[in-house]
């Protein structure tokens, strides 16, 4: 089941009703690691030709798309932390990520939203608590502070990429 969030706003006089879909697997991951939220802004990001360069710059990673989801979490009106949604491809099929950051760039999490690969290459959830309350500033490279997982290795790669692609993400285009 898939909730629909619809916020009100004005534009200029006319009020105008957006609604937006927030996918319930995203919903038990955040409110189970942020308490406090009570909504979950889904935005759409479309990044401009020299965003997508600077954050390719930041995260060692190369961008697939320049199309992204992410999330805002609220408590009231207080942002309490961002989801950013990745995307990447794993061997033949893609694997999706949601990575949740603090308002001050700290991986809360990341947890696998969707995965296309056989079963065998999914990262068990030891190796996925890596990513848990990781500094703004932790390298979370595969072979420096993320070890490699024997037969998952693409999978592992894939991953870490895309949390420093999720955090470059925050901090180039979201929160600047």
């Amino acid at each position: 089941m898939v909730r629909t969030l619809c916020v009100a706003i004005l534009l200029g006089s006319i009020p105008v009703l957006l609604c937006a879909k927030v996918n319930p697997k995203i919903e038990q991951a955040v409110k189970g690691s942020f308490k406090a939220v009570d909504s979950i802004v889904p935005k759409r990001l479309i990044l401009t030709r020299s965003q997508a360069e600077k954050i390719q710059y930041h995260a060692k990673a190369r961008l697939e798309t320049k199309l992204y989801r992410y999330y805002r979490f609220l408590s009231g009106e207080e942002v309490v932390g961002y989801g950013v949604l990745i995307a990447r491809k794993v061997r033949t099929k893609k694997a999706t990520v949601l990575y949740a950051f603090d308002p001050k760039g700290e991986l809360r999490f990341a947890e696998i939203m969707a995965f296309g690969e056989p079963p065998e290459y999914i990262p068990n959830e030891t190796w996925m608590g890596q990513f848990r309350s990781r500094d703004s500033d932790a390298p979370l490279q595969m072979g420096k502070d993320i070890p490699t997982i024997s037969g998952a290795t693409l999978s592992a790669r894939s991953i870490s990429d895309g949390a420093r692609i999720a955090r470059a993400i925050l901090f180039d285009a979201v929160v600047r």
